[in-house]
């Protein structure tokens, strides 16, 4: 009887895993499909215009291929544009959305975990954050002065405050029963933040470092269309602008829309991974 009902329990699971893996791929088809549809009416529009202020997107890929991916296998095909202006960027991303990371969730953890703290705070917190980081680049720029110092100081100063605040808020809403329990057995102030509140915050910390991941994106570009900027895509957009190359502008804004998308689904992977026990 009880191994009836195992094998009974391992063939509904198989099932519906098997509706899930069949809704996963008709929902990926239609994602495509309404993808390529728009595809073909942004080049028919651009074709009917006929402007040269709007390229179609045939130009506008041959011209990406042209720039960026056309170089040698040994190489993964990035040419030596490529190498020289989006690793770079890519770099300095990468760079400042690690160590604002860092910084917001150790100081959200620092302010949620005191009711006290966080009351004194709040009010200072949804100020800073409520600046446009676009309006304090002149700070950055007369503390750090031009160069990769300023541009990665200013990429952590923008995506802190969504990850502090989502941390903060995730380590205030740890259920009460939760920490009784820790008091009841006597876990240390350590094995609490290990055991209990770090993963009752992840949820709303993933949602605050998903948010920082576009946003470092935007603040990486902007930092790069200052002057003083030698290298990348940021750069590349404003010299293709000043040489009125429009294909090459409009080839680093698609540019610019791929790595977002492909950033966001490869966090999205890692949250679905790491947050498997919360779904």
């Amino acid at each position: 009887m009880k191994a009836a009902a195992e094998v009974s329990a391992r063939a509904g699971f198989v099932r519906r895993a098997r509706v899930a893996r069949r809704r996963g791929m008709r929902t990926a088809a239609f994602r495509w499909l309404v993808l390529a549809v728009l595809l073909l009416l942004w080049e028919v529009a651009t074709r009917a215009a006929g402007s040269a202020f709007f390229p179609t997107p045939s130009t506008i890929v041959a011209r990406m291929h042209a720039m960026w991916f056309s170089g040698p296998p040994s190489r993964l095909f990035l040419t030596d544009l490529a190498i020289d202006n989006v690793l770079p960027s890519l770099g300095r991303m990468a760079a400042g959305f690690a160590g604002g990371a860092l910084a917001g969730v150790v100081l959200g953890l620092a302010v949620g975990l005191s009711a006290r703290v966080y009351d004194y705070l709040d009010g200072v917190l949804q100020f800073l954050r409520a600046i446009p980081p676009p309006a304090l680049i002149t700070v950055f720029l007369v503390l750090f002065g031009f160069g990769l110092r300023m541009q990665l100081a200013f990429i952590m100063f923008s995506i802190l405050w969504p990850v502090l605040l989502n941390t903060a808020d995730g380590a205030r809403s740890v259920e009460p029963l939760h920490l009784q329990t820790c008091q009841v057995f006597r876990l240390s102030r350590t094995e609490r933040l290990r055991r209990v509140i770090i993963p009752s915050a992840l949820p709303k910390m993933f949602a605050g470092l998903r948010l920082a991941l576009s946003l470092s994106l935007i603040v990486m570009v902007f930092s790069e269309l200052l002057p003083g900027t030698t290298n990348g895509i940021g750069f590349q957009l404003t010299d293709a602008y000043s040489m009125f190359d429009l294909p090459a502008m409009w080839a680093g804004i698609v540019l610019l829309g791929v790595l977002g998308y492909l950033l966001n689904e490869l966090f999205l992977l890692v949250e679905r991974r790491v947050l498997a026990w919360h779904a």
